[in-house]
């Protein structure tokens, strides 16, 4: 529902963000609840870091940054803990403990909860298992899996906290194609059964296709569109055309 002065989930008005270069520069746009949105870009324009200031891992140097209908800019680590329990990010790495086992990874997130006795906290954890089409790796070790399922347990960690929005880091890089096709569908059940919020930081078009509502796209530290998937083919911006041509010429 729409609240007040800031009525979408996640919105960015005129942040930048400069290191040793212009990374975001006069950054604009929003993601409504329930939507997912792809941020897509050639290396290094932004995308991540687009990301991190979402989470509050990083700060504009001017601007603001809204997440969970909150002016999160100035927030101090105590409000960010509070907004990082509706937002969770499942990172390229997956992130996992490698000394944990899928389930006992999955679990961990549910230490700090009172409400789950032990009994509820296997049921969780083997629900969440069976959403993500993995009951039978309970036992097994990050090690042991590949990187791909390593992105759906990373996936099903972040469910258990129960968020309200997940932030994708690169969710199909290094993944064959039929995991990643596997990895999307995930994507979308989330998004169909649990109408999760999220953005997607992606190279994969595919995946953009599959998922997302709305699109971002960044060349050189801006935004160079930001509107409907479908509409992103009809683009005449010379970057824009270039980067789809490239996708076209990588699948034949």
């Amino acid at each position: 529902m729409p609240r007040g002065e800031f009525p979408h989930y996640i919105e960015f008005r005129h942040v930048y963000k400069t290191f040793d270069r212009p990374v975001l520069a006069d950054f604009n746009f929003y993601i409504d609840s329930g939507q997912t949105v792809a941020i897509v870009g050639r290396s290094g324009v932004g995308k991540s870091v687009s990301l991190g200031h979402i989470m509050g891992f990083l700060k504009p140097d001017s601007g603001q940054v809204i997440v969970a209908h909150e002016d999160t800019t100035n927030f101090g680590e105590a409000d960010l803990r509070r907004i990082r329990k509706k937002v969770t990010m499942v990172f390229q790495s997956g992130a996992l403990f490698d000394s944990l086992t899928v389930g006992e990874n999955i679990e961990f997130s549910l230490e700090l909860r009172d409400d789950y006795d032990a009994k509820n906290k296997e049921d969780v954890v083997m629900g969440l298992l069976d959403l993500v089409d993995l009951c039978d790796y309970r036992d097994s070790f990050p090690s042991d899996l590949s990187t791909g399922h390593r992105r759906a347990v990373a996936i099903a960690r972040a469910l258990a906290a129960q968020p309200e929005c997940i932030l994708y880091d690169e969710p199909t890089t290094m993944v064959d194609p039929i995991m990643s096709d596997h990895l999307g569908n995930l994507m979308l059940r989330l998004k169909s059964q649990l109408r999760l919020t999220s953005a997607v930081v992606t190279h994969d078009l595919d995946l953009m296709r599959k998922v997302a509502d709305a699109v971002i796209f960044l060349h050189d530290s801006r935004i160079i569109y930001f509107g409907p998937v479908q509409d992103l083919e009809k683009s005449d911006h010379p970057h824009i055309k270039e980067f789809l041509a490239m996708d076209r010429v990588e699948i034949s």
